[in-house]
């Protein structure tokens, strides 16, 4: 195959001989699925996963996201249960057994002891009538797909399937829980994730006390461009009498004012108008969406009387 065009019809067909196991998912899909979450929602302890090769690499997968969206959940290796990771598990357990052929002779251990300590057993097996099949007290069947293997043996579209799979079990689960963006905040505090997920009033907490860049109306111009200057955002914020906010000067409205008649206009006369506001409870995404949308690099945090409590910058959101 030392055509290029074929090399891409083949990476193609893959993809399509994949997508067709989906399908086939999508129509092996039965109650067993719903005894599945019904299961693991009322789960007092862990989803405890396992399985060998590759299904041991999909059973990690599912793990991770089901303990990060909510359901408590680890990868123990079968290998590793049998020599002493079976105390890791817990009477309050389920135990999830993943096995394409469900007669892998690894996880028998683990399986023998789950029934030994009436641990419930979820399997995910393209083979009901296996022994994993056998001893499940739920069974999620696999498709008996085509793998996309040119030999049709390495695991391909049967892993595919697993981890899409897993994925519905997790995502339902997470649907059924309630789980909330404050609650996947509280779970991904790194990264951009958890970046993303910051309120506006963590992210202006992290400012302390600075000194917001505020003027007057009547605030003359040059005094206008030292508060633009001090504050470093490039912005400053025109308050009225009250300490409203009634408009916002950026450095191309400085620009602009340059073109005016009057030697030194206050504030009034070369500030926007009705700027975009936020207030503390938006998500850090929400906020960056919203400077996008409209074309600005900062805005201003208000409270319920429109009065300045932060500015936050497009480059900072950016940033995180």
């Amino acid at each position: 195959m030392n055509n290029g065009n074929d090399k891409l019809r083949y990476g193609l067909r893959v993809i399509d001989i994949e997508i067709q196991g989906l399908r086939d998912l999508r129509d092996k899909l039965n109650a067993a699925f719903i005894e599945a979450v019904d299961l693991i929602h009322d789960c007092a302890g862990s989803v405890v996963v396992t399985g060998v090769g590759k299904s041991g690499h999909i059973g990690r997968k599912i793990a991770a996201t089901m303990a990060s969206t909510g359901t408590s959940a680890y990868f123990v290796h079968p290998a590793e249960a049998s020599h002493g990771d079976l105390g890791m598990l817990s009477p309050d357990d389920i135990l999830l057994a993943i096995s394409n052929s469900g007669e892998t002779r690894e996880l028998s251990d683990i399986l023998l002891f789950a029934k030994k300590n009436k641990l419930p057993v979820l399997a995910i097996t393209k083979d009901a009538n296996s022994t994993l099949g056998r001893i499940a007290d739920v069974v999620l069947e696999l498709p008996d797909s085509r793998e996309a293997c040119p030999l049709e043996r390495a695991p391909t579209t049967s892993t595919t399937a697993t981890l899409v799979l897993g994925d519905a079990l997790a995502m339902t689960l997470m649907k059924v829980r309630g789980f909330k963006d404050n609650d996947f905040v509280n779970l991904h505090p790194g990264g951009k994730l958890g970046a993303a997920l910051l309120t506006v009033e963590e992210l202006i907490e992290r400012h302390g006390d600075e000194e917001l860049p505020l003027v007057g109306e009547d605030t003359p111009m040059q005094e206008v461009v030292l508060t633009i200057t001090r504050g470093m955002r490039g912005h400053a914020g025109v308050v009225d009498d009250e300490g409203r906010l009634v408009g916002i000067i950026s450095d191309g409205d400085l620009r602009r004012a340059y073109g005016l008649q009057e030697a030194n206009p206050d504030a009034a006369a070369i500030m926007s108008r009705n700027p975009k506001t936020v207030g503390r409870s938006m998500r850090a995404y929400e906020v960056r969406d919203l400077m996008k949308r409209h074309k600005i690099s900062a805005v201003f945090v208000v409270d319920g009387d429109n009065r300045p409590i932060g500015i936050l910058h497009l480059q900072e959101l950016l940033r995180l």
